[in-house]
């Protein structure tokens, strides 16, 4: 007997020992747009793709990358309403904990109560396995650490991860950039031109988004609209993002997205 007659149990293992709805769940992601993350030896980066469906939609409502609590942040590929459900409970998780214990929640903690959220949903009656994957990035008493959840509830640590329609070029691409001693700004870069290797079309400031923690603990995530930060004068930029000819290109945090529209150097 083939699996396709259990396709709509949840609950129902095929006879190869599969759950074939959280196959389904991980065609969603797999159709997704493209994110990515790097845990560098300072901090850690996450990026994606931003495409909308129409020249129409505000591109300001749109935000794939969002902070879980200051020093953590979550970005998907798959369906965005699932991922907003996720974040929420997220949230409440990190509150509960906060008011508990009086202080922020470690990342394996957040990590491991939101993966037990999507597994439960592998193993309940009268619902569906949520149709995303998330990396979540934070900086700890642990240091700088990049997590993937996937639909069906398991999570690993990774040091670069991508996901997404264009993961096998994504992860293919990151494992001959990255080396244990990257910096920050070089993951940044990195990141970048990750996305940009398999992008179709022309990457620009309104569809990619990046978000970054250093040491500070302190979980930034850009837009479009901060790109006017650059050229203000009096900006303290304590960030350097390298081009390919080994240019420096000083850009504070909130100005990340401005590099972005200077990619045809590279």
């Amino acid at each position: 007997m083939g699996d396709s007659q259990y396709s709509f149990s949840l609950t129902t293992f095929s006879p190869s020992g599969k759950l074939v709805q959280i196959e389904h769940a991980l065609t969603a992601v797999g159709s997704g747009q493209t994110s990515l993350g790097i845990k560098a030896a300072n901090g850690v980066v996450i990026a994606t793709e931003k495409k909308l469906p129409s020249i129409l939609v505000d591109e300001t409502s749109v935000q794939k990358i969002q902070s879980l609590t200051p020093n953590i942040g979550v970005v998907y590929s798959g369906m965005g309403p699932d991922f907003r459900v996720l974040v929420r409970k997220s949230r409440k998780q990190a509150q509960q904990y906060y008011r508990l214990y009086k202080e922020t929640i470690p990342v394996t903690q957040l990590v491991r109560e939101t993966a037990a959220v999507m597994q439960e949903f592998t193993q309940s009656g009268g619902v569906r396995p949520f149709g995303v994957s998330l990396l979540i990035a934070g900086y700890d008493d642990n240091g700088p650490q990049l997590y993937q959840v996937d639909p069906s509830g398991s999570y690993f640590s990774w040091k670069a991860s991508a996901m997404g329609k264009n993961v096998s070029n994504a992860k293919t691409f990151l494992e001959k950039r990255y080396t244990e001693d990257m910096e920050l700004d070089d993951a940044i870069h990195t990141a970048i031109l990750t996305l940009k290797e398999g992008y179709e079309g022309q990457i620009s400031a309104n569809n990619i988004e990046i978000g970054v923690i250093r040491a500070d603990r302190e979980f930034n995530f850009n837009s479009s609209r901060d790109q006017g930060f650059l050229g203000r004068g009096g900006v303290s930029c304590p960030l350097t993002v390298y081009c390919l000819e080994q240019e420096k290109f000083p850009v504070h945090e909130a100005c990340l997205m401005f590099l972005i529209g200077h990619l045809n150097i590279l």
